[in-house]
């Protein structure tokens, strides 16, 4: 096989790292490198082109340390018995990227995920390798999210932890039944115990030290994961359903789904086309709902006979019209949680409302001036010197509050 220079390992590596999803940065602890003596800095911020609280848009080197593989996974690019062009980085080569790229202003951070070469532990030992460099020897200080490996020891994904802000180990499917069936070399207890070894470790780390009464630094960002939306026939009831026993059994920060895209030479086990990008998008807002809105993931479907996601309006919107007897709601009276199920409402918008109540009644044009769209939330609401009457229960709500269908421009 050729020698293929860095430049063109970069090509092929990041190209080979865009299918991962789960990569940002939220819930990472401060590191400032003035105090440090050694480069970069981390806030609790978004990353790999996330977008910060000032605006600016905030981006990480998202690699692969190869692609080659052992795994045959049918649904990935990167399976054994692709016929894709490989390359592997070695640890030097990814140290001196991350700090280069660092140093240009490209990047704030490093996303560092792996094929599987030989074993799990020989892989996972180079990435350790990889960030303890740059922690140590580079004293580099921005944010760094690894994709550890199931079956690798715990030893080293303890390592991994001291000196990633982030460690994320995939589910890869919503479903024991479909990693069997298109993962075959994948077990998904092994998933599940090491993602509860992550968990304990987590909690472990985060209590102070009799000694010290300081807690150790470890993992500060948590643990996420990512599974495949699309490649098999788990409805978005099945795929909440997971998340929320995920997110109850490990603590997770972030759930990531990622779309199913059609590969090259494909199984005849996995769909023709992809799904839907909207179709993802509301599973996000599902589980934002689940998350920040004490939405329970069976009402979020529920009267859903498909127990799919209706792609022409937000999930919250579809609840509220299924609901329609929950409504109007008081904004003057009515509480936290009932006002975060008000569609329109942020959570934000919520905060803004009960603090703002405390010294005066609000009338309509004060909410809207409190939220983004009066528009969604007038037929929901009652303020003061407003009631939306019969609106709440007209046949035609839908028509008149969901987004309109556009035109697509052919050029």
């Amino acid at each position: 096989m050729a020698v293929l220079s860095t430049r063109e390992k970069l090509a092929i590596l990041s190209d080979a790292a865009k299918y991962d999803a789960s990569c940002a940065s939220s819930g990472a602890g401060g590191r400032d490198s003035l105090k440090s003596g050694g480069i970069g800095s981390t806030e609790g911020m978004g990353i790999c082109h996330s977008y910060a609280p000032d605006g600016r848009c905030i981006s990480l080197l998202k690699i692969l340390l190869t692609n080659f593989c052992i795994y045959d996974c049918s649904y990935c690019i990167n399976r054994s018995s692709s016929n894709v062009r490989r390359a592997r980085f070695t640890v030097d080569e990814v140290v001196r990227l991350t700090m280069d790229f660092y140093k240009r202003n490209y990047i704030e951070g490093l996303f560092l995920s792996s094929g599987v070469i030989r074993s799990p532990d020989e892989t996972m030992t180079e990435m350790v390798e990889v960030v303890r460099r740059l922690r140590l020897d580079e004293k580099f200080g921005g944010y760094i999210h690894l994709k550890t490996i199931p079956e690798a020891s715990a030893e080293l994904v303890e390592k991994a932890g001291l000196y990633a802000d982030r460690l994320s180990i995939n589910v890869e499917l919503p479903t024991d039944e479909g990693v069997k069936r298109l993962a075959p070399e994948k077990r998904p207890e092994t998933i599940r115990v090491s993602m509860a070894k992550l968990r304990s470790k987590i909690e472990e780390k985060a209590e102070p030290t009799l000694r010290t009464k300081t807690r150790e630094r470890f993992a500060p960002g948590g643990q996420s994961t990512q599974m495949i939306v699309g490649a098999d026939a788990t409805p978005d009831a099945g795929i909440l359903k997971t998340s929320a026993r995920l997110y109850g059994s490990y603590q997770l920060r972030r759930v990531y789904y990622s779309a199913f895209s059609p590969i090259p030479d494909a199984s005849s086990a996995l769909p023709l086309r992809k799904p839907p990008l909207m179709r993802e998008h509301r599973l996000y807002q599902a589980d934002w709902l689940m998350r920040f809105y004490g939405f329970d993931q069976s009402e979020i479907l529920d009267g859903q006979p498909d127990g799919m996601l209706d792609l022409e309006i937000d999930p919250k919107l579809a609840w509220a019209l299924r609901n329609r007897a929950s409504f109007p709601l008081d904004v003057n009276r009515a509480d936290k949680e009932m006002l975060l199920r008000i569609p329109g409402f942020g959570t934000r918008a919520v905060e803004r409302i009960i603090e703002t109540r405390r010294f005066k009644r609000l009338r309509l044009e004060d909410v809207g001036r409190l939220c983004q769209s009066i528009a969604k939330v007038r037929p929901f609401i009652v303020a003061d010197g407003w009631s939306p009457g019969a609106t709440t229960d007209a046949a035609r709500l839908r028509e008149t509050i969901a987004p309109k269908p556009r035109q697509l421009e052919l050029l």
